[in-house]
């Protein structure tokens, strides 16, 4: 068989001078993998408001619980508004001790998430799955977020004039921390830690996931 059998036979079905097929984007369970819950990012790079809204156009695509679609977005960008939701939000729960987040990790780009109807199990539903497919569209994208439900819903709709009930806060930016996923089994602590400086994620191994 010649060495050039390949190129030839490429050629013939694509075309002489044809480009070869662009890389392929990186596959589920890598996007899953990096969807990871940043509390410090880069403040030299600015979200733009068209990622922003990018994310915010995954909600045209996704499931929703009878179909109603009642959550309504309302997204912030750098300047006077984020000063605003970045005081109200906190991030770390779990470690409290570091006050989170350190002095110049700020984030100030957001996604405020809201129902045009009180919030019950069908507007969980719903926000849960929204929350996980635009955080997987901003890591699609190179960027990282932190889904914050820790916040006064009141202040922050005041703060922002909103004209429905925030339910919950998508922090979106350019992660700067290292974030390592820990297999652990039934029983072990789920608290999140940090040692030297890297965030340790504990996961519940998938065999003692499976009802037996």
């Amino acid at each position: 068989m010649a060495d050039n059998f390949l190129e030839k036979r490429y050629d013939e079905v694509f075309g002489r001078g044809a480009k070869a097929a662009k890389p392929s984007r990186p596959g589920l369970d890598i996007l899953l993998k990096n969807n990871r819950s940043y509390r410090g990012y880069d403040r030299s790079y600015e979200v733009k408001m068209l990622q922003l809204r990018r994310m915010i156009e995954v909600n045209t695509k996704i499931a929703s619980a009878m179909n109603r679609q009642v959550l309504r977005f309302y997204p912030v960008v750098r300047g006077p508004e984020s000063e605003k939701v970045i005081s109200m939000i906190k991030m770390g729960a779990a470690l409290k001790e570091l006050n989170l987040p350190f002095p110049g990790t700020e984030p100030d780009a957001f996604i405020i998430i809201c129902s045009t109807v009180p919030e019950g199990r069908f507007v969980d539903i719903d926000l849960g799955i929204s929350m996980q497919s635009m955080s997987l569209k901003a890591v699609e994208m190179g960027l990282n977020c932190l889904m914050v439900c820790n916040f006064n819903k009141q202040d922050l709709k005041e703060a922002l004039e909103l004209s429905y009930e925030p339910l919950a806060v998508l922090v979106v930016g350019k992660g700067a921390e290292k974030i390592e996923l820990v297999s652990v089994n039934e029983g072990q602590s789920l608290d999140y830690y940090r040692v030297d400086g890297v965030h340790y994620v504990p996961k519940i191994c998938a065999d003692d996931l499976i009802v037996k």
